[in-house]
């Protein structure tokens, strides 16, 4: 039976909030956390994953950042560079069974209602010294665009062709994957070295133009400037609807040397070492989102994390900002007392949901939420990640909410009860990205499209009610359905359907 609810309106809910972007990272540079060893069976490669992800979803996590470009290389069918050595051990070499990684992966993800971030690395070429390049490498063919400081080899971001080839690569995952986003880390000029200089003095005689060399600095500034807003025009020609977003070193610039910075003095900043004035890029609307890696704790005396977290807030110049977590210094004889428990990471999440101009976190990185790390993964699946959320909305994208899901029926399958309903299509911004089904039973009737109510978020057009629950729960529950686009817009309610138990 189908009963109107033309009236019913979104409400607004507690802690956990329903907007709110929840991402984790996956890194596969090292096999840190994906595939556990290079060149292994594919079948339990994508059951490895397969599991990382359901254990994001357990988390009620809706965005995965997968590194598919570590060092010069690939996690798909790359129309330019070659296979990664970290997943089959030797860089170039094909996967068997013609394995697509980023391909299993969004559709992994999709069917999970999670996005999923395609994460780039543009300038590394070699993590270290001894590592062997296909003959197919671009840094072999050209090997004048790179340059090796410390034991990494890097492309120089101070050539033009450098930045043309990074954004082909990015711009051809854009074109042949259906990727939500593309997103950067925060390697851009190497991370310095105490007593070496970056050996780009033969780029900056070539191409430094008006800069002196008193204005080195500003020159390499500018460089990435270039990149980022050549990447920014790419992507969203190509495709308007997938997302920017760059996830810098956690301090822009500090207060003693600038008055807009951080009340900070850790020393280290994106503006003066790595060459990334990410806060312009901000400003001029090149990128959708940061995520700056504030991986200290609550109280740290030069680079405290709730200065920083009120500061990259504040300073988020209309556009989108997470801050991400380092789960990975919560251990029992880490040397800051407050990473021996579980509990500054609950504070962090606490403390960002507070802050104004902040939408959501992520997680550094994912296999440390197959931990139980000092009792974190019962506090956060129980209490501050006890309910799912939906990305935030992109207005500046899309804020047309797409057409609520029609013909929705029910049919009877092998282990119970079916729900189906016929997908939302339309142009890539009003079709059905994802599916949300809210759950009601006779006592809870307001139809409040809250995150407790939530019982499923995908992209699949069924909703499975076991035999079990059935049994268990006899007696009648309503159910609705709406749609989520690309941009994070929510449809008005579908019609009401109850099931008698």
């Amino acid at each position: 039976m189908v009963l109107s609810c033309s009236n019913i309106l979104n409400a607004k809910t507690e802690i956990p909030p329903k907007h709110e972007f929840r991402g984790a990272w996956i890194a596969t540079v090292a096999n840190i956390d994906w595939p556990k060893q290079q060149g292994g069976d594919v079948a339990k490669q994508k059951q490895d994953l397969c599991a990382l992800l359901d254990t994001l979803k357990s988390y009620q996590m809706n965005a995965v950042i997968f590194q598919v470009r570590p060092a010069s290389d690939a996690f798909y069918h790359s129309n330019y560079e070659p296979w990664s050595k970290y997943l089959t051990g030797v860089q170039g070499e094909m996967p068997s069974s013609h394995f697509d990684p980023l391909a299993y992966i969004i559709n992994q993800c999709h069917q999970r209602g999670m996005e999923l971030h395609a994460w780039f690395n543009p300038y590394r070429v070699k993590q270290v010294e001894k590592d062997v390049l296909s003959d197919s490498n671009i840094a072999n063919i050209y090997p004048e665009w790179t340059f090796q400081y410390g034991r990494r080899t890097y492309f120089d971001p101070g050539l033009p062709q450098v930045r043309d080839w990074v954004a082909n690569v990015v711009s051809d995952v854009v074109r042949r994957y259906d990727v939500d986003a593309i997103h950067f880390d925060d390697y851009f000029y190497p991370y310095p070295i105490a007593g070496k200089e970056i050996p780009d003095s033969v780029s900056f005689a070539k191409y430094g133009g008006s800069y002196d060399a008193m204005q080195k600095k500003e020159w390499r500034r500018e460089n990435v400037n270039k990149i980022i807003k050549q990447l920014s025009d790419s992507i969203h020609t190509i495709k308007p609807w997938v997302k920017f977003g760059i996830s810098p070193f956690g301090v822009w610039r500090e207060k003693r040397y600038d008055l807009r910075g951080s009340d900070t003095t850790g020393g280290m900043t994106n503006y003066d070492h790595l060459y990334a004035d990410v806060i312009l890029w901000q400003e001029n609307k090149w990128i959708d989102y940061l995520l700056p890696q504030i991986y200290w704790y609550r109280g740290q005396p030069k680079v405290d994390y709730e200065t920083l977290a009120e500061w990259w807030g504040a300073n988020n110049k209309g556009r989108h900002c997470y801050i991400g977590n380092a789960l990975y210094k919560i251990k029992a004889n880490a040397s800051a007392p407050s990473w021996q428990t579980s509990e500054e990471s609950i504070e962090q999440i606490k403390l960002d949901r507070d802050i104004d101009g902040v939408s959501g976190f992520a997680f550094y990185s994912s296999k440390y939420l197959s931990k139980n790390l000092l009792g974190l993964r019962d506090s956060l699946r129980n209490h501050y990640l006890a309910t799912p959320a939906i990305t935030p909305n992109m207005a500046w994208i899309d804020s047309v909410p797409p057409a609520y899901p029609s013909h929705i029926d029910i049919r009877k399958i092998k282990r119970g009860r079916q729900i189906y309903w016929d997908p939302v299509l339309g142009g890539e911004m009003d079709k059905g990205r994802f599916y949300i089904v809210y759950r009601y039973t006779k006592e809870n009737k307001l139809f409040e499209l809250t995150p407790d109510n939530i019982v499923q978020v995908s992209s699949k057009c069924t909703f499975d009610i076991h035999r079990k629950f059935l049994r268990i729960f006899r007696k009648k529950h309503y159910y609705i359905v709406t749609t989520v686009d690309r941009a994070s817009n929510e449809s008005m309610p579908s019609d009401i359907f109850y099931i008698k138990q």
